[in-house]
Formats: structure tokens, C-alpha cells, sequence
């Protein structure tokens, strides 16, 4: 009786049990994917390109100069 709850608590073992440890390696990959995912997402949003800005030429260095 002793051994069969011996073998019983093994199951639950990572290190015994090749299926737990499939699937939770699985599940950490698939997280970890996501996280980087959202991550890089976020760092694209917010190193967007935000317009063309408005830039103050000077005269004289225009295609056609102006000058005084």
C-alpha cells in the first residue's frame, strides 16, 4: 500500500514525468513568445513615427537663394 502512493506522488513530478514536463516547457515557450510579442509591439508604438515635422530652411539655402 506504501509503495503504490510512492508511485502515485511520482506522477506529479516534473522530473518523472515526461508529459507534465512537455507540456508545461510548452506553455512557458507559448508565454514567453507572447511576451515578446506585446513587448516588441509596445516598442514599435511608442518609437512610432509621429509626422513630418516642421523645419525652418533658411533662405539663402533654398533651390532658388534669397538674399538680402
Amino acid at each position: 500500500m506504501h509503495h503504490e502512493e510512492e508511485i502515485e506522488s511520482s506522477n506529479n513530478d516534473v522530473a518523472r514525468s515526461w508529459v507534465s514536463t512537455s507540456r508545461f516547457l510548452f506553455y512557458v515557450q507559448v508565454a514567453v513568445v507572447l511576451a515578446l510579442f506585446v513587448g516588441m509591439s509596445y516598442g514599435l508604438y511608442t518609437n512610432r513615427y509621429k509626422g513630418k515635422p516642421k523645419v525652418e530652411i533658411p533662405a539663402n539655402t533654398q533651390f532658388n537663394p534669397e538674399y538680402k
